[in-house]
């Protein structure tokens, strides 16, 4: 099993990811599948693209996750939720990202914020938040439910609200939040 697969069931699952009852449960777990293909999907080669392109389709018509293979997106992502997930293909995120339900991550064409985002790592985005623009999210950045981010966001941070107010903090907000750190995988 590819590694970044493995790494995804360890972010949702612990140290459980070794038996074989936990990987059939991750990969029966709908939204888990549409992670399970796209990361197929990547690390296919030529040959099989198509067939796992047909199958991330599929899924993503029944679970409402738009993650395009094209997205760079670092080790252990975990999806929170069913639905409504948009990420742009030209966004980066970092290791240990967890993105709830209603969430989107998107280019803006507004003069001076153009471009799509670069998240960092230990990033948690909650239900419906959005980032939008050429912006940089630091490491460790909480970005609340409902908030509304278009600017840069420093390490060790909380984004609340519409428009977006940071509130900093002296460690990090998404401590709690990123179980199984791949940082810990073995």
């Amino acid at each position: 099993m590819l590694t970044s697969i493995k790494e995804d069931i360890y972010r949702n699952s612990g140290n459980g990811y070794k038996s074989f009852s936990t990987r059939l449960k991750y990969v029966l777990h709908p939204i888990n599948r549409y992670l399970y293909y796209l990361r197929r999907y990547q690390a296919a080669g030529r040959l099989w693209k198509p067939f796992w392109g047909a199958l991330l389709s599929i899924r993503k018509f029944r679970t409402g996750v738009q993650i395009p293979p094209q997205t760079k997106i670092g080790r252990g992502l975990r999806l929170l939720h069913f639905g409504n997930i948009v990420v742009n293909p030209g966004a980066v995120i970092g290791d240990n990202f967890n993105i709830a339900q209603g969430c989107l991550i998107g280019n803006s064409f507004i003069k001076g914020v153009g471009g799509v985002p670069t998240i960092g790592n230990n990033v948690c985005m909650f239900a419906n938040s959005i980032v939008v623009g050429g912006v940089k999210i630091g490491d460790d950045v909480l970005i609340a439910p409902g908030a509304f981010v278009n600017f840069d966001v420093p390490s060790n941070s909380i984004v609340i609200g519409n428009p977006g107010q940071i509130i900093k903090r002296e460690e990090s907000p998404t401590k709690k939040y990123i179980v199984y750190s791949v940082y810990d995988f073995k």
